[in-house]
């Protein structure tokens, strides 16, 4: 995607003037050519005098997204100096943590990063965690997944305390460790945990949250959303356990509205 209005987001962009946004889809096999960068920034109607300066940095970015096993790569914003050449004034990657066995320089990469305690923590055990600000925890399994209870607890009219997604093993391990993480946050009033058995089976998740919780010292109430397959095993796997601490619920939005009535109360 390429916009000739820089300086913003580009979700803004979309949601604003959709038109303003030039996309083109490139077949992997071919990859990028000079060709169709230059027609790709014409299509954008970007100042003429950055056409070269911006057709040379787009190379090199599809290049960089390439052969540095990227999830992404993102210039925002590109300017055109006074003295013709166009320069990029910020930058977003993201780097394939999959691809670690192919990059010696993913650990110098590393080594920049700026993450508050709760980052590193959740980064030190290989947990995806993004902080927020708000007091309910969230835990789901899946980025996708993730990313919807945040939304659903913001519709339940609480905040997030954090984006947690432990990916497809919900063992006792990993949960103990997403649980540890969300613990050790003040913020958090109360924790949500959002799983979708999968391949992952529910008795199989319902094991792993027990066992956790047996080594973790939980401050906050939990509240548990399980669906998917088996999930009806892991439910009476959990039920004996539950109480006021560990709670239940059968739907999405009931969970997250129990969990934010939760973290209001205290």
């Amino acid at each position: 995607m390429l916009s000739a209005e820089g300086g913003v987001e580009i979700e803004a962009v979309a949601e604003e003037n959709p038109d303003a946004i030039a996309k083109i889809w490139i077949d992997p096999v071919d990859g990028l050519d000079e060709a169709t960068a230059r027609a790709w920034v014409e299509s954008a109607t970007l100042n003429p005098a950055a056409t070269d300066g911006a057709v040379d940095i787009l190379l090199k970015l599809y290049r960089a997204y390439t052969e540095g096993d990227a999830d992404l790569t993102e210039i925002n914003p590109l300017i055109l100096k006074p003295t013709g050449e166009v320069h990029a004034l910020d930058a977003k990657v993201t780097l394939d943590g999959n691809a670690t066995f192919r990059h010696a320089d993913y650990e110098a990469y590393e080594a920049t990063q700026n993450r508050d305690e709760r980052e590193q923590a959740a980064h030190d055990k290989g947990l995806q965690y993004v902080g927020l600000d708000g007091s309910v925890g969230v835990i789901a399994n899946g980025a996708g997944l993730a990313m919807s209870t945040l939304d659903v607890v913001k519709q339940a009219g609480g905040e997030a305390a954090n984006f947690l997604d432990i990916g497809g093993g919900a063992n006792a391990d990993v949960m103990a460790g997403a649980l540890e993480v969300i613990n050790n946050d003040p913020r958090v009033k109360s924790i949500f945990i959002n799983i979708f058995g999968g391949i992952t089976r529910g008795e199989e998740v319902a094991n792993g949250i027990i066992t956790a919780l047996g080594r973790v010292q939980i401050d906050a109430p939990i509240v548990i959303r399980l669906d998917g397959t088996n999930a009806d095993e892991g439910r009476q796997i959990l039920e004996p356990h539950l109480g006021d601490s560990l709670q239940m619920a059968p739907t999405m939005l009931g969970a997250a509205a129990k969990a934010v009535e939760l973290a209001s109360a205290r």
